[in-house]
């Protein structure tokens, strides 16, 4: 029985590693264990390699570990990318038929899943299911949650949809089982089945509501779309206002706008975009006008890497604007920390009417982890 263990789901952009990547994460969360997930993708719709890596554990996890226990390959290219990533006992589980794989090797665990497919009438995509099903019988999750998992992600794609994933998931489980490699991977269960998922950019946007935030505008910048997404997944229960600006300036002159007629305020945007933004920055600052912009951190310089993780904006946000005006700059380090701050930036903003801006990066944004249900009464929101 093991106390941890890393999974890495690596193929072409457009597999579908984030659909079974999410699948794993809800149910070892629902199967009662702590997770910690992120991906690592191109800035491309299809081809590359990405990966979906998820570092399971009985206890709380911040980070994730280099060395995976095991990593499902769905395309051949895969192999050679990520072999030197296994951990000493772990294992690459691959369809050595179709990727052409006679090594006897330990480290490669088959699973015929392009038969199976063709077997149970499937797609292309149904060797996300087949991989899903085969991770919880290795890792001693119940068939039970793998069933109540994709009933959550595929009931909207209705009934056919989602028996077909079912079947597929079943067929994976079974194989898997037949070769549970002495249960290496199992995991305890029910070891703390609390909590919600969420990354700190869905943390950020709930908290944004929290706040009483009823106006946001943004252009769509990675990392930081999802803030929009989330707000607008809510704006018709808390009537906001929510506007994909056509560029980052137009984003931040609608903030200040709404924010000088009297309403709470925000948009979010990453270095590139928030360079734009400086002249409707300094426009607030002149104004005193409470705004609160959020940086989603990627590396630069210009458009840079859209997908990659970096730390490099702080002067950029401390010395944004010509001339000298006050502001307040958050850095979050954790989800919790998101959630708090944000409220936070929304009182500071209109207590001494000035920008507050919140730096954020890739890594931050899109990492999900299991946390303790958040407080709506702390930090108070207080309005001026």
């Amino acid at each position: 029985m093991r106390n941890e263990i890393t999974i890495r789901i690596t193929g072409q952009a457009g597999q579908g590693m984030q659909t079974i990547g999410n699948a794993m994460v809800r149910m070892f969360k629902q199967a009662g264990l702590h997770v910690f997930s992120n991906q690592d993708y191109m800035s491309r719709i299809r081809g590359g390699n990405n990966y979906f890596q998820i570092r399971v554990s009985t206890q709380p996890v911040f980070a994730l570990r280099q060395q995976c226990d095991i990593i499902v390959v769905l395309d051949k290219t895969g192999v050679p990318i990520h072999q030197d990533s296994l951990s000493e006992h772990g294992v690459l589980i691959v369809d050595k038929e179709q990727f052409g794989i006679s090594d006897p090797a330990r480290i490669f665990y088959d699973i015929r899943m392009a038969a199976l497919t063709k077997d149970l009438g499937g797609n292309g995509h149904s060797v996300n299911s087949i991989a899903s099903g085969a991770l919880a019988a290795l890792t001693g999750v119940s068939f039970s949650i793998v069933a109540s998992v994709m009933n959550t992600v595929f009931a909207a794609k209705g009934e056919e949809t989602l028996d077909a994933n079912v079947r597929m998931a079943k067929a994976g489980y079974d194989a898997a089982r037949q070769d549970l490699r002495d249960n290496a991977f199992m995991l305890p269960q029910d070891v703390d089945p609390g909590g919600l998922l969420m990354n700190a950019n869905e943390a950020i946007g709930l908290a944004a509501i929290c706040a009483g935030c009823k106006f946001y505008s943004a252009y769509p910048m990675t990392p930081s779309t999802e803030i929009m997404e989330t707000i607008a997944r809510y704006a018709g229960i808390f009537n906001i206002m929510v506007e994909q600006a056509e560029d980052e300036i137009a984003a931040i002159n609608m903030v200040v706008g709404a924010s000088f007629a009297g309403v709470r305020a925000m948009t979010a945007s990453s270095g590139g975009g928030f360079a734009l933004m400086t002249e409707g920055l300094s426009l607030a600052g002149m104004t005193e006008t409470p705004v609160v912009v959020v940086d989603g951190q990627r590396p630069a310089p210009a458009t840079g890497l859209p997908t990659r993780t970096e730390q490099a904006d702080l002067d950029l946000l401390i010395n944004a604007g010509h001339g000298e005006f006050a502001r307040v700059v958050y850095s979050p380090g954790t989800v919790e920390e998101a959630f708090s701050l944000t409220i936070d930036a929304f009182n500071l903003a209109e207590k001494y009417q000035i920008p507050v801006l919140i730096l954020t990066d890739q890594h931050l944004a899109d990492s999900v982890r299991n946390i303790k249900p958040l407080s709506l009464s702390h930090p108070v929101v207080i309005r001026h």
